[in-house]
């Protein structure tokens, strides 16, 4: 592997170091054919008009690339991304350039969000080659595509440079491009090769303890999250964190997710003024984000807070939550109760040209000609109208230091009269925000970001048992389920303009059967349970490994790309393998499936070598270590008032138990023989051994926290 990196290092510095042959700049228009006009997707469409002939992936793209046996210049990027806007500004729609890739190579435009599992195969290739990936990530590859090279951004001249030695090199010396293709893919491919742990099983709590004590060396203390920039939210991490906090009574641990969670929602990668969460942060103190808002972010995060409150009763979290829910609604929500992708980091400014953050942004004038006089020394105290709010050519972007409760002590100001003041502050800049341009709204619905807002939707009734959001999350539910899946349980990824277009990843059957079990959990509705169960027999059919005992990523009646890839590494969003694992351990304790939990443990068994090394990257599988560390417990619920019951139940941290109810009689194996239509009982049961039932749920919440 050492001298197969030298290799990709030295191609890529042999093409970066020549100078650039290109020909004197040639504007004049010339002929285009670009196929992008037909897509659906919003960032295909984007590029739909550049004098670059681009066209889609599919198999007669592929075959026209071997056909005129050219190069496959293969452009991945996603509609909010700012510097995907940027390189299509410097080069896709400059005429010299789009001449250029016409003429020696067949270009291909991908939408990284419909197709994750091209993204992957290529981002992995750039990894290798470069060290680092990101978006655009742009890579050239062999007809048959094999990549050569990649890199993300480039800079006018830069991409000149790179596509005229590329170009030059294939026509002159092709064998040395196809031997360097050849090398590399095996390089793709053993990076997706995974081992398998032939030891005893032995899950310990030292072994936990160690992945922390090296991931503890890298927090920031002060500002919360990693010590570095930039920084990202990562909601899978911090729910780790704070359910190995809760189970340890750690609380160095639960002060830094408290002070992790507090600076994020203080933060400008908050949106102060209408809610919503931006991607990450460019700086440490949370401030200056790329302010692209994901759904996928604020549906994990409406999760994180929500838990967060239930653990701590912080009343920044309910308000983080209230907020960032009614921005979903308010920009995210179809009308057919599926939930738009995201919004762009560009808008345009007041002389009609695309600019990061112009729509977020506000300079002093601005702020006091909607602030009153009386008012505006409080306002640009509470949202930092000064040096530390300040981002650059005299713009503000909001940011606070204080909770509501802190800021009204520290300016002796009651509570409730700050209170009122902020609503209509954040109303005055609402109404002064509708007038400028709002950014691009991508509007194709995912599967797998829907499920995670589904589970956002879930766990923000569990903690503040509010109606609206459980009707929310079933009106989506039911959407997924009428619009997304087949009859046989296939699932797919993606629907725009009442069409359904392309089949799922592991990564949309594993959010979805976790957003449908914790559905179950708060209506027990059997109908979710059964789908979940479902789907995982599905996945087993057509996603399973028998070799590794992990999932692919692409079910095997998709045509394979140059190799297959099997996800493992948690991330912002936490990889579908780990999904996956910690899926069939609930649904084992559902159904008392053995085969389940035995996949599932020897999938955990697998990766446990890896958490130690890379703690972080392996968030969610430390999560499901702790099922098998720490007790586990099961709650089954049977009776007439077994909803209400359960719903005081869930006011209450307890994330190692999973809960089982019914109304009526149930064959389900937790519920079966147990009801009553006299009373309402509990059983709290670890181990396939359950303790006295009760029908007081203060006394069941004692026998799981005892």
């Amino acid at each position: 592997m050492f001298l197969k990196k030298i290799l990709f290092c030295s191609i890529v510095f042999f093409i970066l170091s020549c100078k650039n042959t290109s020909t004197k700049n040639n504007t004049k228009k010339h002929k285009y054919t670009n196929s992008l006009i037909h897509e659906t997707s919003p960032y295909l469409l984007q590029h739909a008009h550049n004098p670059v002939n681009w066209y889609p992936w599919n198999e007669k793209t592929l075959e026209l690339a071997k056909k005129e046996n050219k190069l496959l210049l293969i452009s991945i990027g996603y509609s909010s991304c700012h510097w995907c806007h940027v390189m299509e500004k410097e080069s896709f729609e400059n005429e010299e350039v789009a001449k250029l890739m016409n003429d020696n190579f067949i270009n291909v435009k991908i939408d990284r969000e419909e197709r994750p599992d091209i993204d992957k195969v290529y981002m992995t290739a750039v990894q290798l080659m470069t060290g680092s990936g990101g978006w655009p990530l742009n890579c050239i590859a062999l007809p048959n595509g094999k990549p050569v090279f990649g890199g993300t951004y480039f800079p006018k001249d830069q991409w000149i440079n790179v596509l005229n030695q590329i170009s030059s090199l294939y026509t002159k010396e092709p064998q040395e491009l196809i031997n360097y293709a050849e090398k590399l893919t095996e390089g793709i491919k053993e990076n997706s090769l995974i081992s398998i742990n032939n030891k005893e099983q032995d899950f310990n709590k030292s072994h936990i303890k160690n992945s922390l004590d090296n991931w503890i060396k890298h927090f920031d203390n002060s500002f919360g999250g990693i010590d570095s920039s930039p920084k990202f939210p990562m909601p899978v991490n911090y729910e780790f964190l704070l359910q190995y906090a809760y189970l340890t009574k750690s609380k160095e641990l639960l002060s830094h997710v408290n002070t992790t969670l507090t600076k994020m929602a203080l933060g400008g990668i908050f949106d102060q003024s209408e809610g919503g969460f931006s991607r990450y942060s460019t700086d440490k103190k949370w401030h200056i984000p790329h302010f692209e808002k994901m759904l996928y972010d604020n549906g994990q995060l409406v999760s994180l807070y929500s838990n967060a409150y239930t653990a701590t009763q912080k009343l920044l979290y309910k308000e983080t939550v209230y907020q960032t829910l009614n921005f979903i609604e308010k920009e995210l929500m179809d009308k057919s109760g599926g939930f738009y992708s995201s919004l762009d980091a560009d808008s345009s400014n007041k002389h009609n040209k695309l600019e990061e953050g112009a729509y977020y942004v506000w300079t002093k004038n601005e702020l006091t000609s909607i602030i009153s006089k009386d008012d505006f020394d409080l306002f640009s105290n509470y949202f930092g109208i000064n040096s530390y709010g300040l981002w650059e050519k005299e713009k503000y972007h909001l940011i606070r230091k204080f909770s509501n409760e802190e800021f009204s002590k520290k300016h002796n100001i009651s509570l409730d009269k700050l209170n009122k003041k902020v609503a209509l502050w954040r109303s005055l800049l609402t109404k002064h925000r509708s007038k400028k341009n709002k950014p691009r709204l991508d509007d194709k619905i995912l599967t797998s970001w829907n499920a995670l807002t589904l589970k956002g939707y879930v766990d923000a009734y569990k903690a503040f048992e509010d109606s609206h959001f459980l009707n929310i999350a079933l009106r989506n539910a039911n959407f997924i389920k009428e619009n997304l899946i087949k009859q046989n349980g296939e699932v797919f990824r993606n629907y725009k303009n009442g069409k359904a277009s392309i089949n799922a990843y592991l990564e949309d059957y594993a959010t979805l059967i976790n957003a449908y079990l914790s559905l179950y959990q708060v209506t027990f509705d059997s109908q979710w349970l059964s789908l979940s169960k479902k789907l995982t027999d599905y996945v087993f059919d057509h996603f399973y490994d028998k070799k590794s005992n992990f999932f692919y990523y692409t079910s095997n009646l998709e045509k394979e790309l140059i190799t297959k890839k099997i996800e493992t590494d948690d991330n912002v969003i936490a990889s579908s393998n780990s999904i996956m694992a910690k899926n069939l351990f609930l649904l084992s304790h559902f159904y008392e499936n053995e085969e389940y939990l035995k996949v599932s443990k020897q999938m955990l068994h697998n990766i446990s070598p890896e958490m130690n090394n890379f703690p972080s990257s392996h968030a969610n599988w430390l999560s499901l270590y702790l099922n098998y560390t720490y007790p586990f417990y099961e709650v089954a619920i049977s009776g007439n008032k077994a909803l209400e019951k359960s719903t005081l139940l869930n006011k209450v941290y307890l994330p190692n138990k999973l809960v089982a109810g019914s109304l009526k009689e149930s064959d389900l194996p937790l519920l079966k023989n147990r009801f009553s239509s006299k009373e309402t009982y509990i059983y709290v049961c670890i181990n396939k051994a359950c303790k006295l039932p009760t029908s007081d749920v203060k006394k069941a919440i004692n026998q799981l926290k005892n």
